[in-house]
This record gives structure tokens, C-alpha cells and sequence, in this order.
């Protein structure tokens, strides 16, 4: 099991060593239409010559997509080749690749924004702002409502049982009282003093 973890790990090196070959920097640009960026990538492994080409998203050289807003050098003193774009637009936002060797680079990424009009990001702000309010007046109403349909039906609930006002044991009991009162005088159902009961 170990042997295997250690050829893993050996293999995960390899790679990174391959892959590392080339550093590309910067990582990100975050600029407005129609700035200009330089982007620029060094090998690691042995000098860089003319032939670096530079890719947009993978697909093809971008000298081809971007034409003459593309210029790129090579400085042999520093090692580095370098690409420069000039009037970006929100179109060429992307992942920028240097490529050397059939290796490439890890890649920039430029996000292309247009530039923002002061009255229409304050109007905006305020709609955004009103929405908000809205929606916590639309769910405060859409909880008041739960809540009082909830305490309707607890008072429904309660109101189909009520205590009686009057506790009357023997309600519905027909008792005939024989011309007395109907606990006091038991003796009216009494037999007669003479009579025998029939277990005697």
C-alpha cells in the first residue's frame, strides 16, 4: 500500500513539474473598455525563443482574433516574451494562455467591464434599494396574514366546545317525583311495614 501511495505521489510531482513549466503573469486584470494590458510568461526550463504564441480561451492564436490591437515581444535579457493588448473591449474578456514548446501556460484572466454612467448606477442603487423594500413590506404582510389565519382557526377550534354555564349532573333524566321531593322522601317507594321482601 505504501509503494502505491509513493508512486502516486512521484507521479503527482512529474506532473506539476511539467506543469510548471511556464509562469504567466499576471493571474487577473480587471480593466474598463478600451485600456490596455500587458500580460507576460518565462519558462522555467531553458530560454524562451521567438516562437511563443498566445492563445485566447484555448482555440486559436489571437493575433488572428484581435489583429492589430495585438503586439508581442521577446526580451532576451530578461527571458520573458510578452503580449500586449490595446483598446480592449467586453468581447475580449477571457482566459489568456501563452503556449511554448506544446506547453501552456496556467493562464490570465481578463474581465472586460464597460464604463459606468454615473446617473444610471445611482438610478439604478435606488430601484434596487426600493425593491428590497418592497419585498420586506410583501413578506412582513405575507406573515401577518399566516398568522392571523392561524389564530382564527385556534378561536374556530375553541368555540366548538364550550363549557356548559350550568353543570347539571342528571340532565336528561326523567325522575318521577310522586308529589314530594325528589331525594327527601324516600319513603314513598318504601313497601309497607308488614310486607315481607321476596329473599325471606
Amino acid at each position: 500500500m505504501s509503494w502505491l501511495l509513493a508512486g502516486c505521489c512521484g507521479l503527482a510531482l512529474i506532473n506539476l513539474s511539467v506543469a510548471v513549466q511556464l509562469i504567466q503573469k499576471p493571474r487577473f486584470y480587471g480593466v474598463k473598455t478600451g485600456s490596455r494590458v500587458g500580460i507576460y510568461c518565462m519558462s522555467l526550463k531553458g530560454n524562451l525563443d521567438a516562437n511563443v504564441q498566445w492563445y485566447k480561451d484555448k482555440d486559436e492564436p489571437i493575433e488572428k482574433k484581435l489583429k492589430e490591437r495585438v503586439k508581442t515581444y521577446y526580451a532576451n535579457t530578461t527571458n520573458k516574451a510578452f503580449v500586449y493588448i490595446t483598446d480592449l473591449r467586453v468581447e475580449d474578456s477571457g482566459v489568456y494562455y501563452c503556449k511554448y514548446n506544446k506547453h501552456l501556460g496556467p493562464g490570465t484572466h481578463i474581465q472586460v467591464v464597460r464604463q459606468g454612467n454615473r446617473e444610471n448606477a445611482e438610478y439604478r442603487s435606488k430601484m434596487k434599494d426600493g425593491l428590497i423594500v418592497l419585498q420586506g413590506l410583501l413578506l412582513g404582510v405575507c406573515i401577518a396574514a399566516v398568522v392571523m389565519r392561524k389564530q382564527k382557526l385556534l378561536e374556530k377550534r375553541d368555540s366548538i366546545y364550550e363549557e356548559p354555564e350550568t353543570d347539571h349532573i342528571y340532565e336528561g333524566l326523567a325522575i318521577e317525583t310522586c308529589g314530594g321531593g325528589l331525594y327527601e322522601e324516600l319513603t314513598v317507594y318504601a313497601q309497607a311495614d308488614g310486607a315481607e321482601a321476596p329473599w325471606e
